[in-house]
């Protein structure tokens, strides 16, 4: 395994891959010990390379620098390793459009499992790619932000989608 810590506008940013894909990201925060400490909990072997997924680090500073950028089934991602339920959900989740939220319910929906909203927004506590997986454009039925696990909580989340909200009203203006 091999991971890269970067920096972007937000702060440092961590990308955790082998060949199959990406197993893990590392949402910004302010200094670059913090970000690899994140990254790389629990995993003992990894070696650093500055080029890993080179195209994909540009597309993530793209988007901290307010370029609209989703991250689509190109990505690769590893997610084997997750139940079939979770890889289901985040899948699933990949396909919510940059700039716009969805709800619990319509993603457990969408899943094939509408009754399982609690179950949902689970999976999407575990996701191990967020940003990748875009598990922040996730919110509660009544319009509330909901739960965010990630590093910076629903403060990050909320930022992320107002973000996004305002990238593209600029991007529409133009």
């Amino acid at each position: 395994m091999k991971y890269v810590i970067f920096k972007t506008k937000w702060g440092w940013f961590g990308l955790l891959a082998d060949e199959e894909g990406l197993i893990r990201t590392f949402l910004p925060t302010t200094t670059r010990s913090v970000a690899q400490a994140g990254l790389l909990s629990g995993f003992d072997s990894t070696e650093f390379d500055k080029r890993l997924y080179r195209p994909i680090q540009d597309r993530i500073i793209a988007y901290f620098e307010g370029e609209m950028v989703d991250f689509d089934a190109n990505t690769p991602v590893f997610l084997q390793n997750l139940t079939p339920f979770t890889r289901s959900v985040l899948l699933t989740c990949r396909g919510v459009p940059y700039g716009q939220t969805s709800t619990y319910l319509a993603l457990a929906a969408a899943a094939g499992r509408p009754k399982a909203v609690r179950a949902v927004a689970n999976a999407l506590a575990r996701n191990p790619l967020p940003l990748i997986v875009p598990c922040h454009r996730v919110i509660r039925s009544n319009g509330k932000i909901g739960g965010f696990s990630a590093p910076g909580g629903t403060r990050i989340k909320s930022g992320l989608i107002e973000f996004e909200k305002y990238t593209l009203a600029g991007t529409k203006k133009a």
